[in-house]
C-alpha cells in the first residue's frame, strides 16, 4: 500500500509539471499574469503539488526516505512521455537509454 501511494505521489508530481508547461504555454499566449486559463491552471498545478506533498509526508511516516526516495526518478520518465503525447515533443535515442538506466537504478535501489 505505501508504495502504491508513493507510485500516485510521483504521478502527481509528474502530471504536475505537466501543468506548468501548459500554463505557461498560456501565459505565452495571453501575454498577462492575469489571464484566466493561466491561472487556472497554475493553480491546478500549484494543488496537485500540495495534495501530493502531504500524500507523500504521510509516505515518509511509513517508511525509510533512503528506500522510497529512488521512485522519485520515474517522473524523469514519466513527464518527456507526458510531454510526447500532450504537447507533441520529440524523444531522441538517448532518452531510451536513459530511460534504460533511470529504471535499472531504480530496482537496484529499492532493493538495497
Amino acid at each position: 500500500m505505501i508504495y502504491i501511494v508513493a507510485l500516485i505521489c510521483v504521478l502527481g508530481i509528474a502530471a504536475g509539471q505537466i501543468l506548468f508547461k501548459v500554463s505557461a504555454s498560456a501565459l505565452h499566449r495571453a501575454g498577462s499574469i492575469f489571464d484566466f486559463q493561466f491561472l487556472a491552471t497554475l493553480f491546478a498545478a500549484f494543488a496537485l503539488y500540495g495534495i501530493t506533498t502531504i500524500a507523500w509526508v504521510w509516505v515518509l511516516q511509513k517508511i525509510e526516505l533512503g528506500k522510497v526516495y529512488p521512485l522519485m526518478a520515474l517522473a524523469f520518465v514519466l513527464v518527456p512521455i507526458g510531454s510526447h503525447f500532450i504537447f507533441g515533443e520529440k524523444f531522441q535515442i538517448q532518452y531510451f537509454i536513459g530511460v534504460a538506466v533511470i529504471i535499472a537504478g531504480i530496482v537496484i535501489t529499492v532493493r538495497a
